[in-house]
């Protein structure tokens, strides 16, 4: 067994202070990510009670991302991503100061709401695959897995704790006081940014010409597709993303139509969707190694659609919440395999275009699939969308078991910086 597996992964990659610092910080900005997201959530539906409006909302955080990912993923293999990182969480902090300063004041409507998400999307369009793509330059080149893992644990933890921060604060404060909260997470984690050093040195682009950017995405785009693992992985990405994960933000609607709960059953909803990814992020962590992830991957993703249909078939709240730990438990295992098994395949000359393509599908998928579902929930409800995209997601497994040697063997291999 390797080294790095067991409990001492975890520790061996938290025991250089980059990646500790790193982890700090990034662990108090995604609190704050999930404190203004179900924020924004519960003021959407307050302001409308409408699951169009809700799928709306949550199309306008993920629009940029669709528009602008390929070419930020460029851009990191072309810029200092520690410093690009750096200036994402300050521009972060100046959107969540503004939407908590016009929720307080009481001046906030929903086309200002939809503004402010667009603005938060676009930061988190350059965000995203430069803060993938640091990852593997902060911690040894054995720990690149477990560090993998730990990232997304944290995101995790930060999906079990924000939201239940954010019920919290609504029912006690308001909805402006989690938008506060959340702008100061970023400040924090910018803080942290800067403190840290690279302990493997950072994989820059030769300056070019700007002209060339439109050649590098589409070269990015090429690589990836026709890599017989990646294509894979970034394939199966997408259709869990558009058809599998949307639910996620289609909650606030489910917890006032569906079962009947308020702030606080929202809170508990989301929670329990992070407590089961939690249990994930865990185990994917002391694991810390890449050999088997692609079994497991598809495991995950049948159980996980099991859980749709459950949660899609009750209305019964306690039924729910099991879906919903056991459902994030699997999304969250399939997600963590597949970033590790790319990471690990993916030339480093190659990674923030790649991680740029992976971010767009994982973070765009959703989007598009709350969008989706929130105007066909206009019509069948909110429970009958959800039991087709299970049927979808099922469909996209069969096609993946079928290719799943070929890409074992391209995605199980030793991690190179």
């Amino acid at each position: 067994m390797p080294k790095t597996a067991g409990s001492g992964a975890i520790r061996r990659a938290l025991s250089g202070k980059p990646y500790r610092y790193y982890a700090i910080g990034s662990g108090c900005a995604l609190i704050g990510t999930w404190v203004q997201r179900l924020g924004v959530g519960w003021l959407t539906w307050h302001l409308t009670e409408s699951g169009t409006w809700l799928g709306l909302i949550a199309f306008a955080d993920i629009a940029p991302a669709l528009a602008l990912l390929p070419l930020t993923g460029a851009v990191a293999d072309r810029v200092d991503k520690l410093k690009l990182l750096r200036l994402t969480q300050v521009l972060q902090f100046c959107e969540g100061g503004a939407l908590a300063l016009l929720t307080y004041l009481n001046v906030i409507t929903i086309e200002l709401l939809l503004i402010l998400t667009l603005i938060q999307g676009t930061i988190t369009a350059f965000n995203q695959p430069v803060r993938l793509a640091l990852v593997p330059n902060l911690v040894k080149r054995e720990d690149m897995a477990a560090a993998i893992g730990i990232h997304s644990l944290l995101f995790n933890i930060a999906r079990f704790i924000g939201p239940a921060l954010a019920g919290w604060m609504i029912v006690e404060d308001g909805v402006a006081l989690a938008f506060a909260v959340n702008a100061a997470t970023h400040l924090l984690f910018a803080v942290a940014l800067a403190t840290i050093r690279l302990v493997q040195s950072d994989t820059v682009s030769a300056p070019k010409s700007l002209g060339d950017i439109p050649a590098e995405i589409v070269a990015g785009f090429r690589y990836a597709m026709r890599h017989e693992g990646i294509g894979g992985v970034l394939f199966l990405t997408l259709m869990i993303g558009v058809f599998g994960r949307a639910y996620v933000e289609l909650l606030p609607g489910f917890a006032a139509q569906v079962f009947g709960q308020g702030a606080d059953g929202l809170a508990i909803m989301t929670s329990s969707v992070g407590g089961g990814a939690i249990l994930a992020g865990v185990w994917i962590s002391q694991r810390g190694r890449v050999s088997g992830l692609m079994r497991i991957q598809l495991s995950a993703l049948l159980a996980m659609i099991v859980t749709l249909f459950g949660f899609a078939a009750t209305d019964v709240f306690w039924i729910g919440l099991f879906c919903l730990a056991a459902g994030g438990f699997c999304m969250s295992v399939n997600g963590i395999s597949g970033q590790i098994l790319v990471q690990a395949a993916v030339e480093s000359t190659m990674r923030g275009r790649v991680l740029g393509v992976y971010g767009l599908l994982s973070r765009g998928g959703p989007g598009l699939g709350a969008l989706l579902m929130g105007a066909l929930s206009g019509h069948f409800g909110l429970q009958w969308p959800i039991a087709g995209g299970a049927v979808v997601c099922l469909l996209a497994w069969f096609w993946i078991w079928r290719r799943r040697k070929a890409m074992t063997r391209q995605l199980e291999v030793e991690p190179a910086i």
